[in-house]
């Protein structure tokens, strides 16, 4: 009786909450802060990101691959830079976006420093917020320990530039130690598996001591090392725009606490439509394999891609997870990197079948979704595509595939919460137009 009153009553929220799609024309709403064309309403400015995907040719705008921008620097260009040298790039990236600037040999040095003596977690607070109350889902668990941290933090409520500042490199290098913890809880929880914690090692970059905390042998490759950081890098930051970087704006500009931004930014990036995608791209291309027996079908391929998008395969959503993008159309440039790397990394561990098949899903789903959907840009696969792969290829357990994009932008997250204080900019309220007519108030004995 009890789920029969429930679900009369959310059918009922449901009638009563609907708003007709013509009258977003008619009262020409940008629905999701996105034109009829695609193009993203301009809601802020930022000097630490930047994402475009078109360029001027003629006096008009065309489409062109991705470019992916950290504070004036191409991504090609840095990562490249690090790559060259044959050393790590998340810490030179996190220094960059929060304070502007390439730190030189000494800078970096000192910020690495400054991060591993942050690599720690308050006295009893593993035990107490972690492993007493483990939770199922990783990124709910994460949230609740940033909440946690309020607690702990004396100075919590202070929005001071300076404190702020301390306040992000503290979450920047305790985010990897509390994700791996709340899994290792997790699986020690409801899997049965062993309870193994590492402590951080002083002498190790925030990817490989990602996996030497998560491993119970504390062993890694340095190829596994290196993408692992190299994936961290393209996660850290994507525009003021994305989901949960605007979130972090949002709630900034109400004068709340760091803790409160970064929890919110932490729900909005979980959502399978945001940071949640590259989970749904494995379990979606492990439903594809069980459905075609070939992988060499093409069109057989084909036919459950269709499927997909008819909403008659997997989880019936209508979408090919990891293909499209809100801003790119020709290409992602994280994709066109890091699936070179992804190759390598499937090379080494004898796993090129299952590399050639994402490579031709990749092929394949972009013109499933031109033929069968009205397209205003191009579509191309996303970063989330291979990211997935990568951390699979790295034995990363899938319940961590999102908080590791957390690990990663809360460099970005931070940047952007000082950019927000540091311009003292107004609260960020955008107007709704009500469409509901004026309608009297009957007193209870006449209602029906």
């Amino acid at each position: 009786m009890g789920d029969r009153w429930i679900n009369q009553l959310a059918t009922l929220a449901t009638a009563n909450s609907m708003v007709e799609s013509e009258l977003y024309v008619k009262y020409d709403v940008k629905r999701g802060l996105r034109d009829l064309t695609g193009k993203g309403v301009l809601a802020g400015l930022t000097r630490i990101g930047d994402v475009s995907a078109k360029e001027i040719v003629n006096g008009e705008s065309v489409p062109a691959p991705g470019r992916l921008i950290y504070r004036g620097i191409d991504i090609h260009d840095l990562v490249n830079g690090f790559l060259d040298e044959n050393r790590s790039g998340y810490e030179e990236t996190c220094y960059l976006l929060l304070f502007g600037v390439q730190p030189n040999a000494s800078d970096l040095q000192r910020f690495n420093k400054l991060l591993s003596r942050n690599r720690t977690l308050p006295k009893d607070f593993i035990h107490n917020c972690i492993l007493e109350w483990p939770g199922r889902d990783m990124m709910n668990a994460l949230a609740r320990a940033v909440l946690a941290l309020y607690v702990t933090d004396a100075q919590a409520d202070d929005t001071d530039i300076a404190n702020t500042v301390r306040q992000s490199l503290a979450l920047i290098a305790a985010f990897p130690l509390m994700a791996v913890y709340a899994y290792q809880a997790y699986a020690h929880r409801y899997n049965g598996k062993s309870l193994v914690i590492h402590s951080h090692s002083p002498n190790l970059g925030t990817a490989a001591n990602f996996l030497h905390m998560l491993r119970d042998d504390s062993s890694y490759t340095p190829l596994e090392a290196q993408l692992l950081d190299l994936a961290l890098v393209l996660h850290a930051e994507h525009g003021g725009g994305n989901n949960s970087t605007f979130t972090t704006h949002v709630v900034t500009s109400t004068g709340t606490d760091i803790y409160s931004a970064i929890a919110a930014a932490l729900g909005s990036l979980k959502g399978p439509r945001h940071g949640g995608a590259n989970i749904k791209v494995v379990q979606m291309l492990d439903d594809l394999k069980a459905a075609v027996k070939d992988p060499n079908d093409d069109l057989a391929i084909e036919d459950y891609l269709s499927r997909l998008l008819n909403k008659e395969a997997f989880d019936r959503s209508g979408l090919i997870y990891g293909m499209g993008h809100a801003v790119y159309s020709i290409s992602d440039p994280r994709t066109l990197i890091i699936r070179d790397q992804v190759r390598r990394l499937a090379q080494e561990k004898g796993m090129d079948e299952e590399f050639t098949f994402y490579a031709k899903v990749e092929r394949l789903g972009p013109q499933i979704i031109a033929d069968r959907r009205k397209m205003y840009k191009g579509v191309s696969a996303n970063v989330d595509f291979y990211s997935g792969l990568l951390y699979r290829l790295l034995n990363i357990p899938v319940e961590l595939y999102t908080p590791l994009f957390a690990v990663s932008r809360i460099a970005g997250w931070c940047a952007h919460r000082i950019e927000e204080i540091a311009n003292r900019g107004k609260i960020i309220r955008p107007a709704y137009n009500s469409v509901v007519e004026h309608i009297p108030y009957l007193p209870l004995n006449k209602r029906t």
